[in-house]
């Protein structure tokens, strides 16, 4: 195997590249953000048409397929783009996958202006591919330890991400009204200073690891699903996050949908609501890194996956108002599992690659959103509740799991 060092501007500058992350994190995470306000609304929520109604099927059903096939692209394109950042070199990549996704919204905002739903099925499908480079950032993240704390960078990362969580719903949910193409454009003219931020201010980080092997290869030999055979620990971890990210997923996609249906919200409360969460992740992530840089990361996940599973069975008992407040709440345990959990990763899987390890992680939230999403479709034709009732219980699963690893942990002498 060869190792190249590039650039030494991650030595020099790291505070910079790190900063320069984060802008751009911001921005992309926005974009892929802004959906969730709207599709609720549009398939469930506005006078029927071909579009919304497409072959006669039940909206929910076409909301369902709608939700799973954007995470089912980005779950394709994880499972190599973090290992070809490894190979081509992280800024390369991240610049070719930015572009290729602003395409992609501009496909899907004439997909919606045409009321082609095949054709917007398609083109969610098609920016999945290229979205999955949130891997790419932790990886950079990763790559400047230690000049940076590893904790605190990613703490830093995970709160710029809830800001454009919070930024994107707020913008599609408030430019709804203005047609449904308007929110998806807007997200492909905020992709543009992105690029240019990319290209002008982030070097190369990390190694170039893989350099004697072709493209093809790394692809098939060093793709995140590979990563799961060369530590057992690793296998086990893949378990219990599966087991975690069904819970977030049934979560963050079918709360819009429990909105509309037991608090009366539109696409505006929707975006408020969702501000409201992403702010409180927001804020916790700020302080994630001085409350836990210096304790055991897996006992505290472990705690807040409980806590968030509780919230889950709280929220399918509550009326629409004290739900509404409880959504924002349930930020609070995700940010800090969210934040802990990817350093715990990032200190025990070094040796694998920080992009296939980071990739790994987008990979297995990606395979959980496509199966709540299809699953939960079905459900909510029998009770909304019923997909967050599913959500709690594998949260709960992935508490017990969480235990279990830590024990293990314990055994072989490598901390928690």
């Amino acid at each position: 195997m060869t190792a190249t060092k590039v650039s030494v501007m991650t030595v020099t500058h790291p505070k910079l590249i790190l900063f320069t992350v984060c802008l751009i994190a911001l921005m992309s995470t926005a974009g892929v953000a802004m959906p969730y306000p709207i599709l609720a609304p549009v398939f469930v929520d506005m006078a029927p048409d071909g579009f919304n109604h497409f072959m006669g099927l039940p909206p929910k059903l076409l909301l369902g397929v709608a939700l799973a096939v954007n995470p089912t692209g980005i779950l394709l394109g994880s499972l190599f783009i973090g290992s070809l950042s490894d190979r081509l070199g992280r800024k390369t990549v991240l610049l070719t996958t930015l572009a290729l996704t602003l395409l992609g919204y501009v496909l899907t905002a004439y997909a919606l202006w045409s009321r082609n739903y095949p054709l917007f099925v398609l083109s969610r499908f098609a920016t999945g591919l290229t979205e999955g480079n949130v891997a790419v950032a932790r990886a950079i993240v990763a790559d400047l330890h230690p000049q940076l704390d590893r904790t605190r960078s990613f703490a830093l990362l995970n709160a710029v991400l809830y800001t454009g969580w919070l930024v994107g719903p707020l913008v599609g949910g408030l430019t709804l009204p203005l047609g449904e193409p308007v929110p998806f454009a807007l997200a492909a003219v905020s992709l543009l200073p992105c690029l240019v931020i990319l290209t002008v201010f982030l070097p190369e980080t990390g190694e170039r690891l893989h350099a004697d092997r072709s493209l093809l290869a790394v692809v098939r030999e060093k793709n995140a699903f590979r990563l799961l055979g060369k530590d057992p620990m690793l296998a086990r971890l893949f378990w219990m996050q599966l087991a975690f990210a069904m819970g977030v997923n049934a979560f963050y996609e079918f709360y819009p949908l429990w909105l509309v249906e037991f608090a009366r919200q539109d696409s505006r409360g929707i975006a408020l609501v969702t501000a409201g969460l992403c702010l409180m992740m927001t804020g916790a992530s700020i302080w994630v890194g001085k409350w836990f840089a210096d304790k055991p990361h897996l006992p505290v996940a472990r705690t807040q996956a409980l806590v968030f599973s509780a919230g889950l069975f709280l929220l399918c008992l509550l009326p629409g108002k004290q739900g509404v407040w409880l959504i924002m709440v349930l930020g609070l345990p995700l940010s800090i599992y969210n934040t802990l959990l990817p350093v715990w990763c990032s200190e025990r899987f070094d040796h694998l690659g920080q992009g296939g390890v980071m990739g790994l992680l987008s990979t297995v939230f990606c395979l959980s959103n496509v199966a709540i999403a299809l699953l939960g479709s079905v459900l909510t034709l029998l009770d909304t509740r019923l997909v967050l009732l599913l959500g709690a219980c594998t949260c709960l699963l992935a508490s017990v799991r969480l235990q279990a690893l830590i024990r293990l942990t314990t055994r072989q002498g490598g901390g928690a």
